[in-house]
């Protein structure tokens, strides 16, 4: 199990770089190698390692053992085959570790950063949603039946192509560089990470890892089914290159302009599952 971690964690870093790569390549820069994430990584573990004077220190360290930990644990459902719940409620915690980085530093980056990961909340409402539409048709929340009905039914990416538009939306909201990235945008430095360096940045980069092939692999899971694990690799790859598209030809939009759009698609979700719940179980 640990071994599989660390490889997850290191793919997942991996394809960040891809993700980078691509974008740089779209917008006409060499950009940086595939692997850049995977150095940033083992730099940020070598370096000197503090604790701002602004700090609250219990909380500036303790968040990043957090998001380590509750990764972990989505990781550990991922391959058991567990409830998608259960990953979507570590998402949701994800969002409150994000605050608690902001709040920890002091840093009035770190703050803004805080505070806007909280507007960007609004990214998981059409997330649930979709989830209750996938109920609807599998009767199950857990990965290994979701997996198994779609053996015999087909891929929900072409039963429930919504649900699957609902869910790409909520990932883009979580790369680097996108449309929704307004917890990390340019004007924040590096938002609630700013003030985290050395170890307790590599922690942050680990986090990021394995929340990406997280994310990525339960997103097949869901909508494609069960793959071996060549195919669920290169399944990942495809599915970073196209994020990594919609980030480098879609601007990064103000908080304002982001939740507007997240709540529209959270309504017309709404009326998608209402009409699927009349179709399905009329």
């Amino acid at each position: 199990m640990i071994a599989e971690l660390i490889l997850a964690t290191f793919f997942g870093l991996l394809l960040l770089g891809i993700h980078r790569k691509i974008i740089a390549r779209i917008q006409r820069r060499p950009g940086p190698p595939i692997w850049q994430e995977i150095l940033h990584m083992l730099k940020f573990s070598f370096k000197t390692t503090w604790i701002p004077k602004t700090a609250t220190p219990v909380l500036f360290v303790g968040v990043v053992l957090i998001a380590i930990g509750i990764w972990t644990a989505a990781f550990y459902i991922l391959v058991s085959g567990g409830s998608i719940l259960v990953i979507l409620g570590i998402y949701m915690l994800h969002k409150i570790v994000e605050h608690g980085f902001g709040l920890s530093s002091g840093s009035p980056y770190g703050k803004y950063g805080g505070v806007r990961s909280v507007i960007s909340a609004a990214s998981e409402i059409p997330l649930f949603v979709s989830v209750a539409v996938i109920a609807v048709y599998t009767h199950s929340l857990d990965l290994s039946a979701i997996m198994q009905y779609q053996q015999v039914h087909g891929p929900l990416l072409i039963i429930a192509f919504p649900a699957a538009c609902a869910m790409f939306l909520v990932i883009l909201s979580k790369m680097p560089f996108g449309p929704f990235s307004i917890v990390e945008a340019k004007e924040l430095v590096s938002g609630y990470k700013t003030e985290h360096f050395g170890i307790w940045r590599a922690g942050l980069e680990i986090c990021n890892g394995l929340k990406t092939f997280v994310l990525l692999a339960v997103f097949l899971a869901v909508f494609i089914g069960p793959l071996s694990l060549p195919w669920l690799l290169v399944g990942m790859i495809l599915l970073i290159v196209i994020l990594a598209f919609a980030c480098a030809l879609t601007p990064m939009m103000s908080p304002f302009d982001s939740v507007t759009i997240q709540m529209l698609v959270t309504a017309l979700m709404l009326v998608y599952a209402a009409i699927v719940l009349l179709v399905v179980h009329p």
